[in-house]
């Protein structure tokens, strides 16, 4: 047995053990990104809710009343926009 090998080995055991440790705190830094929170989805959900209100308003007061549905859907869309990302966020971290 050679007289280096006892400090080599220990080396070694010394080095695995502190990239282990590195590369565990890594893995647990790292940051999921929230599905239901992106422009894409965002602009789909305010589109789709000032669709809906056009087209109720102006079945009900015709051209104003387009105008005003669609406002209100928007805001609609908007609200369940934030909605949906909040509840992924708070199911998440349960």
């Amino acid at each position: 047995m050679c007289k280096w090998s006892k400090p080599i080995s220990m080396f070694i055991v010394a080095c695995l053990l502190v990239l282990s440790l590195v590369t565990v705190s890594d893995v647990n830094a790292q940051h999921r990104r929230n599905p239901e929170a992106g422009k894409k989805k965002a602009a789909k959900r305010i589109g789709i809710g000032t669709a809906i209100g056009a087209g109720a308003g102006g079945l009900i007061g015709g051209r104003k009343g387009a105008l005003v549905g669609a406002g209100a859907g928007a805001g609609g869309g908007a609200l369940y926009h934030i909605h949906k990302k909040r509840k992924y966020e708070r199911r998440r971290h349960r």
